[in-house]
């Protein structure tokens, strides 16, 4: 199986995210800051631990949240998201967009240089734009973001048109993200062996040691910050170092010891001790997008069935396992949506089968699996209902390993047997790729209800850079969730936004499990780390005090 869709597959199957992906109302920290009230100093090295591999150095390629961290430092965007519904300037001053909402024309901000010399320009917009959409580029998650570009045209070096093919209100949103950072036309324009990130960024990209870790320096010319950054001028740490690092306890381990200043993924269990020790702080950050859930396959011959799928719902005491797995730091999930995310619906929420064995235990008699078998799991017409739910260990995080085998434990219950082969990356990749599953897990991070699109839309393929794993195919979903991508009224689009939530959840295609923040374990000593609209770390205004 071709590595890129793997790779592509792992990045988003641990989106914290799943959060990517590569968001609602800026994210904001908690229990420290980082924010200090002394001056910022000037200098120093910042460790920074991530728990998922570097796949690759392209934003345009990759869909894995790390990218979307490190790649933030590198490259600037068009606009930045301020709101839920909110952009300023950025790389771009002001734009227009036509009253079809088929041309945006980007006035950009002059003076610009990317760190290898050749200026910004609007020609380095479109070679950004027209790399993502190439098909020998084969863009994992940038090209969805940006589904009905057709071309951009240079109006002159600072004005640049971008055309789409159809209206759609999320495109703002979409070029303020990291995937959609803006490139320097002379670093793509070599061979992908020979492609290193080159973009406007505070920091350039120094090294990189696949599966180990990036090198980022500062950029001592930088002038571009976005219209709402906390400061102006050059970032205040020399070096910014991430390093991978799959292990919880070893993450933790080097935080507490000082071989890192910060660290990604701090354990729930682990969160108490630090806030209890004066020399460590927690950093907090609101995840917008798709919630860490439960996806069922309605192509399956087993989960086809929606009383299957509303029975397992209803079997699951996930409010329980989530509580006493996560110690109160991970909220329940009661909607495929993120609360953060704009446009939440909490009537929605109504819509989700909630815990009630004797309701699971109907649903499954209503739907002919009445008997049972000697090892009590469920049967008809003498096949016992055993749902395939495959895993893949370099996916783990968060502890979904021990989920699983709760909801496993729960489902046993009712009579469902609930198989976790722990499949090689050929293996799981096949599985994937090709519907050979009935229960699938995933979080995809994206600060704005579009997420839904790439979620279920019936032609968000993989190939296409979706993330269907649902296989949904449902016109009326589909109209709802393209309309809502389509229209200019904020309202409509809310309202088809709270339809598709509500029939996901009422149809039973996803079992929704937590809502995770963007937990950082950090030094004491690092201060002025914000958090931005899709819950990102950011650290153009970190320092580290002496």
């Amino acid at each position: 199986m071709p590595a890129s869709k793997m790779a592509r597959w792992s990045a988003m199957v641990v989106g914290v995210v799943a959060l990517t992906t590569t968001t609602v109302a800026c994210a904001s920290s908690s229990e420290g800051t980082g924010g200090g009230s002394s001056e910022p100093v000037h200098g120093g090295e910042l460790t920074y631990l991530v728990d998922q591999a570097q796949l690759t150095l392209d934003p345009g390629v990759s869909p894995a949240e790390v990218t979307g961290l490190i790649d933030r430092n590198i490259f600037d965007s068009l606009v930045v998201q301020a709101g839920p519904s909110t952009f300023q300037p950025w790389l771009a001053t002001k734009w227009t967009i036509s009253a079809d909402g088929l041309e945006y024309t980007f006035d950009l901000k002059p003076g610009v240089k990317f760190s290898d010399g050749t200026p910004f320009d609007a020609g380095a917009v479109k070679a950004t734009l027209d790399h993502i959409v190439q098909p020998e580029t084969k863009s994992q998650y940038a090209a969805s973001l940006i589904a009905p570009y057709k071309s951009s045209t240079v109006i002159d070096a600072s004005t640049i048109k971008i055309t789409l093919s159809k209206p759609f209100r999320p495109l703002l949103q979409a070029l303020s993200t990291p995937f959609l950072g803006i490139q320097s036309s002379k670093a793509l324009a070599v061979p992908a062996t020979d492609y290193k990130p080159v973009g406007t960024g505070p920091y350039t990209f120094v090294s990189w040691t696949q599966q180990k870790d990036v090198k980022l320096t500062r950029n001592p010319d930088y002038a571009s910050p976005p219209s709402n950054a906390p400061h102006t001028g050059s970032a205040y740490l020399e070096t910014l170092n991430f390093n991978y690092v799959a292990e919880d306890t070893t993450r933790y381990g080097a935080l507490t010891s000082g071989q890192a200043q910060g660290i990604d993924g701090l354990p729930p269990i682990r969160v108490k001790t630090v806030q209890s020790n004066p020399k460590l702080e927690v950093l907090k950050g609101d995840i917008p997008g798709a919630d860490y859930s439960i996806f069922f396959n309605v192509k399956s011959p087993l989960t086809s069935d929606p009383l299957v799928r509303q029975a397992f719902q209803a079997a699951i005491d996930m409010p329980a396992l989530v509580q006493s797995i996560y110690f109160g730091q991970y909220a329940t999930a009661k909607n495929v949506l993120a609360p953060s995310t704009a446009d939440y619906d909490p009537e929605a929420e109504k819509s989700l089968q909630a815990y009630d064995l004797a309701k699971a235990r109907q649903l499954l008699d209503q739907a002919g699996w009445a008997s049972t078998n000697a090892d009590g799991y469920r049967t008809k017409d003498g096949k016992e209902l055993k749902l395939v739910w495959p895993s893949f260990a370099l996916l783990n995080r968060d502890q979904r390993d021990v989920l699983g085998q709760g909801i496993q434990a729960k489902a046993k219950e009712v009579g469902i047997r609930v198989e976790r082969p722990n499949l090689d990356e050929g293996a799981y990749s096949d599985a994937v790729l090709n519907g050979g599953y009935d229960l699938l897990d995933v979080s995809n991070t994206r600060a704005d209800p579009d997420i839904l699109r790439f979620t279920f839309a019936s032609d968000a393929t993989f190939s296409k850079g979706g993330a269907n794993i649902s296989l949904a195919n449902s016109p009326e979903l589909d109209g709802w969730i393209n309309e809502g991508a389509a229209t200019s009224d904020a309202a409509v689009a809310k309202s088809d936004y709270a339809k598709a939530q509500a029939y996901v959840l009422k149809n039973a295609y996803v079992l929704p499990a937590y809502v995770a923040p963007y937990l950082v374990g950090a030094s004491a000593k690092l201060r002025g780390v914000t958090f931005d609209a899709q819950g990102f770390p950011q650290f153009y205004g970190a320092w580290m005090t002496r």
